[in-house]
C-alpha cells in the first residue's frame, strides 16, 4: 500500500482549495494530460472528472469518481481506467501548526492493476505519488487563486 506524506506550508483550507477545484486536477495529479468536470458539484461524492493519460503515442481515458469527502479534511477518490482497473485515493488533510499534513494512500482495488500489484509496481506508485504530493503543494504555496479565496 503506497502511502506518502506531504508537509504544505499553508493551512488546511488552501490545500482543500486546491482539491476542490476540478480545472486544477491535472496540475497537481501526475498522469493525466486533460481533465474534464462530467458533473457540476466536484468534489460531492458522485461527482466525476474525465482524463486522458499519454504515455508517447499511447493514450487511454480514464474516470475518476468521488468516492467519500469531508469538506476541507478527507478526499477519497476511485480512479478508474479501463483496461487496468481502479484504484482508490485517499487523502487526508491534517492540521500541522499553521500548515498541513498531506497523507495520501493509494492502493489498486479491481483489474489488472491490482492483479499485477508487486513490490515494484509499489515502488513505481510511491514515486508517482511523491511527484503528485509534491506538485499538489508547490500549487497550494504558490498561492492558487482558489486557495486564497477560501
Amino acid at each position: 500500500m503506497a502511502v506518502r506524506n506531504q508537509l504544505v506550508h499553508r493551512p488546511p483550507h488552501a490545500v482543500w482549495a486546491v482539491l476542490a477545484d476540478p480545472t486544477l486536477y491535472g496540475q497537481w495529479v501526475v498522469g493525466p494530460s486533460e481533465s474534464t468536470p462530467l458533473d457540476q458539484f466536484w468534489p460531492e461524492v458522485g461527482s466525476r472528472l474525465r482524463y486522458t493519460m499519454r504515455l508517447g503515442p499511447w493514450s487511454t481515458e480514464g474516470v475518476t469518481t468521488v468516492r467519500h469527502r469531508q469538506p476541507g479534511r478527507e478526499l477519497e477518490l476511485e480512479a478508474s481506467f479501463k483496461t487496468l482497473g481502479t484504484a482508490r485515493i485517499f487523502l487526508q488533510l491534517r492540521p500541522w501548526g499553521e500548515e498541513t499534513l498531506v497523507v495520501c494512500d493509494e492502493h489498486p482495488l479491481r483489474g489488472l492493476g491490482g492483479t499485477l500489484h508487486n513490490p515494484a509496481a509499489e515502488a513505481l506508485l510511491q514515486l508517482r505519488n511523491r511527484g503528485m504530493l509534491a506538485r499538489l503543494a508547490g500549487l497550494v504555496e504558490r498561492g492558487h487563486a482558489g486557495a486564497r479565496r477560501a
